[in-house]
């Protein structure tokens, strides 16, 4: 199951990604918002990377006007790898060496089109694990140092 969510930025294009989506016959969880309202992307960020981190859900997709939020407050939940990415090079650089497991896009800087295949992209690569686990392995010990000093 893929978990979805959005601020009011990316509301439009979160339709688009539900429908290509829903075309693809993959389960999605759809975490707001619903709306066109103003609302505060870090609290739907940490919907989806909770999700994900928790394993309720195998991936995410968060949207907002360009992303950048998203990604910031997304990648700030430990063993989040959140990938704000612009093209289709990007999106499968992002699992197959990164192993994203939370794709971000910017509803105001990408049409449906392009959003769609980079969605595209990311689901169907796969990671190619070697020398790329190591480097995770890294962010993981990066994570586990700072959380000690400030989770708490």
């Amino acid at each position: 199951m893929i978990v979805i969510g959005s601020d009011h930025g990316g509301l439009e294009l979160k339709s688009a990604i539900i429908s290509y989506l829903n075309r693809r016959g993959i389960e999605i969880a759809d975490a707001g918002t619903d709306n066109g309202d103003s609302v505060d992307y870090p609290d739907f960020g940490l919907k989806v990377a909770e999700k994900v981190a928790a394993g309720g859900a195998e991936s995410g997709i968060l949207i907002c006007g360009t992303g950048i939020g998203m990604s910031i407050a997304a990648n700030k939940v430990p063993g989040i790898r959140a990938a704000l990415v612009t093209d289709v090079f990007m999106a499968r650089m992002a699992k197959e060496h990164n192993n994203a497991n939370i794709l971000v896009l910017g509803g105001r800087v990408l049409d449906e089109q392009i959003a769609c295949d980079l969605v595209g992209a990311w689901l169907d690569a796969s990671f190619e694990g070697g020398r790329h686990q190591g480097r995770l392995n890294k962010i993981g010990e990066i994570e586990r140092k700072y959380c000690i000093t400030f989770c708490k």
